[in-house]
């Protein structure tokens, strides 16, 4: 969990999107990938395999699937769990750039 603490420390906003693999719609890998080709490098986009990674996900009350969430500074600012379309992601993120 020490990297998760310096990767959610980032100054730039941190979209994470906690998945895991038998459940991953193939739509929520493009909305992903046109996020962050929209955010550039203002912005962090991480996929997190829950399946993985489950003491994090444990940690973070992580239940569904998808779990999205944002932090900058090491804060979380927004969380949310289903699917979420591309140009609503984009604008949340842009909130905290």
């Amino acid at each position: 969990m020490a990297k998760f603490g310096e990767l959610i420390s980032a100054q730039k906003p941190v979209l994470i999107d906690f998945y895991t693999d038998y459940n991953d719609a193939e739509n929520t890998v493009h909305t992903l990938r046109d996020v962050a080709a929209a955010l550039g490098d203002k912005a962090k986009v991480i996929k997190i395999d829950i399946t993985k990674n489950e003491t994090l996900a444990d940690a973070l009350r992580v239940k569904g699937n998808p779990t999205f969430m944002i932090y900058k500074n090491g804060e979380m600012k927004w969380r949310q769990t289903g699917i979420q379309d591309a140009n609503t992601l984009i604008g949340l993120v842009q909130q905290y750039i």
